[in-house]
């Protein structure tokens, strides 16, 4: 397996635990300890998070750690009489995903790690970790707590250990896993060079245009990514709610543009709107079934590439 090998070369004891770990660069928001993820009330857990602080570290900055000004930067102080900050020291959480179901040997673990679905296994863990997170936001009442992707990890680990040093967030034995993040809902990159680079360089051209006033952002814009988010967190209620705000709005907002080169997108829009909104409506009603989530993800997907296609030109 690709990936740096990591391990604190003791032996290895009979029962251990598999595990999937990320590290972050900031405060996650929950309490540093241990977490048990239940299906349903008095089950077994499915999964066991533990987080951690670490030691704080310096912000990079260019690729490299900031020490303090150069020699450049000094004398350049010295005339302007301007003193260059020292950046804060960020906080980093290290998320660690268990599973509670032991392994009884060493071969066993190694053969889970050799064998490991990266994208399955990551994924997983992510979306494990994100429920915790949800869950903290909502018992914080606090807005600003978010969900996190693989890309946004200074790194992933997948591993074993004994049952106290996994717990800990450590480990017997490790191994780094490589992570593209390429697209935005962190799965793997599919290798198409240069496609990252060029939607990065649309998205700061947008950014340009956005803080230099030259346009504006549409109202639909911010609620077709609070759908995402929901979509992507398997919060299918939610999402449908989400959509049918960012479908309605979005269908206001084009038709006031009234561009020519958007009115088929707008007109599948308004044919899916319908199912949307009954979608949404019995989202909130015990009585009829759960909202279907391939129908959701096939018209967030078509919103999306009508807001995509907006700006596909340069257009604000």
């Amino acid at each position: 397996m690709a990936g740096r090998e990591e391990g604190y070369g003791a032996p290895v004891p009979e029962h251990l635990f598999v595990f999937i770990q990320m590290e972050f660069p900031w405060d996650l928001g929950p309490a540093a300890g241990r977490y048990l993820m239940r299906a349903e009330r008095d089950a077994e857990p499915e999964r066991v998070i533990v987080l951690g602080r670490l030691r704080a570290g310096r912000v990079q900055i260019g690729g490299a750690a900031a020490r303090g000004p150069s020699l450049a930067s000094r004398l350049a102080s010295r005339r302007t009489r301007a003193a260059t900050p020292e950046p804060a020291p960020v906080s980093t959480t290290r998320a660690t995903v268990i599973d509670p179901v032991s392994v009884s040997a060493e071969h066993q673990a190694r053969a889970w790690l050799e064998g490991l679905d990266r994208e399955r296994e990551v994924l997983g863990a992510t979306a494990a970790l994100n429920r915790v997170l949800y869950y903290h936001r909502i018992a914080s009442a606090d807005p600003y707590v978010r969900e996190v992707t693989p890309a946004r990890a200074l790194l992933i680990r997948a591993g074993w250990g004994e049952g106290e040093q996994v717990a800990e967030g450590a480990w017997a034995h490790a191994h780094e896993l490589p992570w593209s993040g390429g697209s935005s809902d962190g799965a793997l990159s599919a290798g198409v060079p240069g496609r990252h680079r060029s939607a990065a360089l649309r998205s700061q051209e947008r950014l340009a245009t956005l803080l230099g006033a030259r346009g504006g952002a549409l109202v639909c814009e911010e609620l077709t990514l609070r759908a995402r988010v929901d979509m992507d967190q398997d919060r299918v209620a939610h999402a449908a709610m989400s959509l049918e705000l960012a479908m309605r709005t979005a269908l206001a907002e084009l038709r006031a543009e009234n561009r020519q080169e958007l009115a088929i997108r707008v007109a599948e829009l308004e044919q899916l709107h319908a199912g949307v909104e009954a979608q949404a409506a019995g989202a909130l009603d015990a009585s009829q079934a759960a909202p279907a989530r391939e129908d959701l993800e096939h018209a967030l997907g078509r919103l999306e590439a009508a807001l995509r296609a907006r700006t596909a030109s340069g257009l604000p």
